[in-house]
């Protein structure tokens, strides 16, 4: 066996007959051999369907060949390893440290016809993983296969369950274990160390192997990056540097519960009253119908026509002023579509700001019994178009903040002004999305005074998106699906450098006969006050739910967790501050047992 020398000392690749093995900073990355290759190469054709963003994803795998020999020169920067099988088959890695200091694996495929990558990535049996954005069944992601792909999360979320498969029943709309709306190729390793993939296509991160997690791409070079450190906190610090870290939260974010209320300025008026009476302390009041409302089969759903709705809500601009002078901020809605039959759509088809579809039409999708075009964010004028619509509609009216919804539902078959596939922008859209609400914040001078959430995100995310939201969770107590879930989707968040989220209290979908009770409300209340942000949902049929002012014992119970939540987010916000480390930690920061966190201690 051969060792090639290289000036860094991060560095080992050591050779043999017929394979080579790569180490960075004592961990085993690379493992290669003729019996064992570590990459395979092949080529597709995607299928890809979506209904209501549940996506069904198929590939059209003609040939998947591995690539068992490998030849290793030296470059003054690293390694060059040139992959073959037989004479024309090939692949070409490069391995370099980055300008941070980064291990950096450059992937190409040395023929275009081949637009698959399965990379695998040497492990131990004994590993465990973190990570993968947002990830709602389970926290440690060792011993199953997470398709990376944005999307709805599903409901129910788990085959074996009654409610998804009605769910699937009537709309394939069930989901899995691996549904989420923040997938990331980001994970780390009980080794301490991280894996971040620099790519936007769809990708399965496969940790079932004892000895190996296998990587697939459906593209033909990709970028990957590692750092290791002594302790997760210091991991994590090196990974949000590499990602960007979120801007800064409001300080009235503290100061209690946004109520999410709809119906109206009087409704909003009488609810608030009611809790503020009874010693609730309320930040806001979050009205997501302020545009309007739209009835379908599915609930009680918001017009997506980006401008305030004065018949539902009459004299709100007075109202904001008042509310903002008594510490009650207003929070509203907004997503990247626009309702077909509204004006905002026509304005933005007026102007070429749409995706298109094949014909070159305007791409309008169907989003539950109604039509709404996709605004293209690559048109730069478009782009610009949509800030402003934020500027003029709710910033200038005077919200203090808002949801910015969806970003998942990018049809594959649209095209862009940018020219780059849909399938490759799909995941990267959210980000884009974020981007958009940041820079509204930004050129009017409001970040750090208004507040945007998203459920969406992907890579980029971190930098721009000042908090997230778990997003509809079902109004019930379910693993993969209730109350449950949302603890490790916040904590797998964080493990991917996302340290800010929070859920609707009590949950949103409501259907297949699931109705909120008063005890999951109140527990859900329990649980919201120990994260950074308390926010209450009516929930898509909010006649059906029990809701915070159900009774005397339900406000009272929201007026005790308030205070709780004031006292301690004080001090987890000025530890945040300084650290930018998540707000919601998991074990993995601390010396745990195997029964609380199977790993070694930190």
């Amino acid at each position: 066996m051969n060792s090639l020398p290289q000036r860094s000392t991060d560095f080992e690749l050591t050779t043999s007959q017929d394979g080579f093995a790569l180490s960075w900073q004592q961990r085993l990355i690379l493992r290669h051999s003729a019996e064992n290759p570590c990459l395979w190469i092949g080529a597709g054709v995607a299928d890809i369907d979506m209904f209501r963003g549940n996506f069904s994803i198929k590939d059209k795998l003609n040939e998947k060949i591995a690539l068992t020999e490998a030849t290793v020169s030296e470059l003054p920067d690293g390694w060059l390893v040139q992959f073959s099988r037989g004479a024309t088959i090939s692949a070409t890695l490069r391995i370099s440290a980055d300008e941070a200091g980064r291990l950096q694996l450059d992937l190409q495929n040395d023929d275009l016809h081949h637009n698959r990558i399965w990379l695998r990535l040497a492990a131990n049996p004994d590993d465990h993983i973190y990570g993968c954005g947002e990830q709602f069944s389970y926290f440690d992601l060792r011993g199953k296969p997470f398709p990376l792909w944005t999307s709805e999360q599903g409901v129910g979320r788990n085959k074996t369950s009654y409610v998804t498969w009605q769910a699937d029943c009537k709309e394939n709309a069930g989901g899995d274990y691996y549904w989420t709306f923040f997938p990331q190729p980001t994970f780390v390793s009980t080794q301490k160390y991280y894996c971040h993939v620099d790519n936007s296509c769809y990708m399965n991160f496969d940790f079932s192997a004892p000895e190996y997690h296998e990587l697939a791409l459906w593209e033909d070079k990709t970028t990957l990056r590692f750092e290791c450190a002594d302790t997760y906190i210091a991991l994590l610090e090196k990974l949000t540097a590499l990602l960007g870290r979120q801007p800064e939260l409001p300080d009235w974010v503290y100061d209690g519960v946004t109520l999410g209320i709809q119906g109206g300025t009087e409704v909003c008026q009488q609810k608030l009253d009611t809790m503020r009476n009874a010693g609730v302390k309320v930040n806001g009041i979050w009205a997501q119908d302020w545009s309007g409302i739209r009835m379908t089969s599915f609930g009680k759903r918001v017009m997506w026509n980006w401008k305030w709705n004065s018949d539902n809500y009459p004299q709100l601009d007075s109202r904001i002023k008042q509310w903002k002078e008594e510490g009650v901020q207003f929070l509203s809605y907004i997503n990247p579509y626009v309702a077909s039959d509204k004006d905002l759509c026509a304005e933005a088809a007026k102007h070429g700001y749409l995706a298109k579809d094949a014909t070159g039409g305007d791409y309008l999708v169907e989003f539950g019994e109604f039509y709404g075009g996709v605004v293209d964010l690559t048109n730069p004028e478009a782009y610009d178009w949509f800030k402003d619509v934020i500027k003029k509609n709710m910033i200038a009216l005077g919200c203090s903040g808002w949801m910015a919804d969806f970003g998942e539902y990018l049809p594959t078959d649209t095209y862009l002004h940018n020219g780059v596939s849909a399938e490759i922008m799909h995941n990267a859209w959210p980000a884009l999305w974020a981007k958009c609400n940041y820079e509204a914040l930004q050129e009017t001078g409001k970040l750090g005074e208004i507040l945007f959430f998203m459920r969406a995100g992907y890579t980029g995310s971190q930098k721009y998106s000042t908090m997230m939201w778990a997003g509809d969770q079902n109004v019930d107590w379910s693993l993969d699906d209730g109350l449950a879930s949302v603890v490790p989707a916040a904590l797998s968040l964080a493990m991917t450098g996302h340290g800010l989220h929070h859920s609707d209290i009590g949950g949103y979908t409501t259907l297949f006969d699931m109705k909120r009770s008063k005890e999951l409300l109140l527990r859900w209340c329990d649980f919201s006050a120990f994260t950074p942000m308390m926010r209450t949902h009516e929930g898509n049929r909010p006649g059906d739910n029990w809701q915070f002012d159900g009774d005397a014992e339900t406000i009272a119970h929201f007026a005790r967790m308030t205070t709780v939540f004031t006292t301690l987010n004080r001090i987890s916000s000025r530890r945040w501050r300084k650290t930018r480390l998540p707000v919601c930690r998991s074990c993995v920061r601390y010396s745990c047992t195997t029964r609380t966190m199977p790993q070694p201690t930190p």
